[in-house]
């Protein structure tokens, strides 16, 4: 299944912990990295008294089901000294699975596609880079979303 993970990062050297964690993404089980988005800086949404934000988004083709691929970027994040300790803290990782194929899902866990996502520039400028084309459940197409979002606050970063 194709699925879509929206990488992000704002302590210690968030560009080059971004960048491990999209290659950690092909260690997960019967999980290879299919595409990976260049990276942004963005500016942070809720909790604003923190630095920018590094993000990208990376699609991976897996034979996980959707909670042991949750389960897989709760895991890294830990890896990556991830602590959660208010919502929109500032964070060494956070790893959110944005879809997961067409599917919808709503429980306790877990949320596909992820609620906030067509709201987001640091997330769909991103998306629609590896994946223009993708429609979103419910949305429509992840290039007409981004078009439609001000990206002020999003810049790419140099290669």
């Amino acid at each position: 299944m194709r699925a879509y993970i929206g990488l992000g990062a704002n302590l210690g050297d968030a560009g080059a912990t971004v960048t491990a964690a999209m290659a950690a993404l092909a260690g997960l089980p019967g999980t290879t990295l299919a595409a990976c988005s260049a990276l942004y800086r963005s500016a942070p949404v809720g909790y604003l008294d923190q630095p920018d934000f590094v993000n990208a988004v990376a699609a991976i083709d897996t034979e996980l089901a959707p909670h042991e691929v949750l389960d897989g970027l709760l895991a890294i994040e830990h890896e990556f000294g991830r602590q959660r300790s208010f919502r929109n803290a500032p964070r060494t990782l956070d790893l959110d699975l944005l879809l997961y194929g067409q599917v919808e899902i709503h429980d306790d866990r877990l949320t596909v596609p992820h609620p906030r996502m067509h709201e987001r520039a640091f997330v769909l400028v991103p998306l629609a880079e590896i994946a223009p084309g993708l429609a979103l459940p419910g949305r429509g197409l992840v290039a007409a979303l981004a078009a439609r979002l001000a990206a002020d606050d999003l810049a790419r970063l140099p290669q």
